[in-house]
């Protein structure tokens, strides 16, 4: 083997090694760059005669087109190996079902609200809603709870900035503000009929959303969900309440064997009062008492600050927690895993 077939293969030994482009280049440079291999011999023909220059000169040639040969071999396979690579780390199994996006679904308490929302309309109750910043005067002093009432105690609430110091504003600490101000425009509408003693339709009427108060335990939130309904007319009564709120919970709950009781109690609001409980006769909770419900006849200072006279007009009023209608509904034992945006939790309501 001479110097030149030598050199030859040398170049392919080092071209082989190379396992990036940047070897690569660095292996090239011992061969054919300006201080390379090739290049030193090709300016020692300097010295050699004209027809040794010739031979001399082919030989070295044929030498370089080898090694270009190989450079130009060992560029291709290392791209070649690196589209390999590539095509493997994005490979796409066609046979693999396709990927859908996680289908979302509705919070269980905005279903709890849904599902009342739908009972109570269909016993011919409307809808209403209003602002969750509310006045003193719609949240406490229209409902019976003048300012040094001792039932305030327990609406410890969250006050902000707006009002007076005598009426300050606050977020609701119930949904009855709405029944208030529900009334007050129904009888608006009906002033000139009721003065002219004429009839006016019923107010029947359910106030579902959020509330607030400075309360937080396994089974109380700082902000909260309740649903109150009105019902007020010249001929209704306690009878007509028990009624309605024990269908209502027949039907939420899909259990006709369901027992209610109705417990004296005080609410400032309604007199007589009564708190609602009710009792399963079969599943995990059967044979005990729980408390679903506030309930009563509308006081008559309720009943003039909606603008009627509480000696024609006499309706009942109630007050009930969502949310804890939808722990009971799905067995649920702590309120705040409603609120703490676990997907792992709500995704089991889909």
């Amino acid at each position: 083997m001479n110097e030149l077939d030598a050199l030859v293969d040398s170049a392919r030994a080092g071209f082989a090694q190379a396992t990036t482009p940047a070897d690569l280049e660095n292996a090239k440079a011992l061969f054919l760059g300006k201080s390379g291999r090739i290049t030193e011999l090709m300016k020692g023909m300097a010295a050699l005669s004209v027809d040794e220059k010739k031979t001399r000169g082919a030989a070295i040639n044929q030498a370089k087109q080898a090694i270009e040969a190989a450079l130009t071999a060992r560029r291709q396979a290392l791209a070649d190996a690196e589209l390999q690579a590539q095509l493997k780390a994005e490979a796409l199994d066609v046979t693999l079902p396709g990927r859908q996006r996680g289908q979302g679904g509705l919070h269980p308490v905005s279903r709890t609200l849904e599902r009342i929302e739908a009972i109570f309309s269909s016993m011919g109750f409307d809808v209403a809603e209003g602002p969750e910043i509310e006045s003193d005067w719609f949240n406490f002093t229209a409902l019976n709870t003048p300012e040094d009432h001792p039932a305030r105690s327990m609406h410890d609430t969250f006050y902000v900035e707006g009002g007076s110091e005598k009426a300050p504003n606050l977020l609701r600490t119930h949904t009855s503000p709405m029944q208030i101000r529900h009334a007050v425009q129904h009888v608006k509408r009906h002033r000139s009929a009721l003065d002219a003693g004429q009839g006016m339709p019923e107010i029947r009427v359910i106030a579902p959303g959020r509330t607030y108060r400075v309360d937080s335990d396994a089974t109380h939130s700082p902000m909260f969900h309740q649903c109150e309904g009105l019902w007020i007319g010249e001929n209704v009564s306690f009878k007509d309440l028990k009624y309605v709120f024990t269908d209502f919970c027949r039907t939420f709950f899909e259990s006709h064997d369901l027992v209610l009781r109705f417990r004296p109690s005080f609410f400032p609001f309604t007199e007589p009062s009564a708190e609602i409980d009710i009792q399963f006769q079969s599943g995990p909770l059967a044979g005990r008492w729980l408390e679903v419900a506030g309930s009563g006849q509308v006081h008559p200072n309720v009943v003039r600050n909606m603008g009627l006279d509480p000696e024609r007009f006499i309706g009942f009023a109630f007050g009930m927690g969502p949310d804890r209608l939808t722990m009971l509904r799905y067995g649920v034992n702590d309120l705040r895993l409603f609120f703490d945006g676990d997907i792992r939790f709500l995704s089991q309501f889909r």
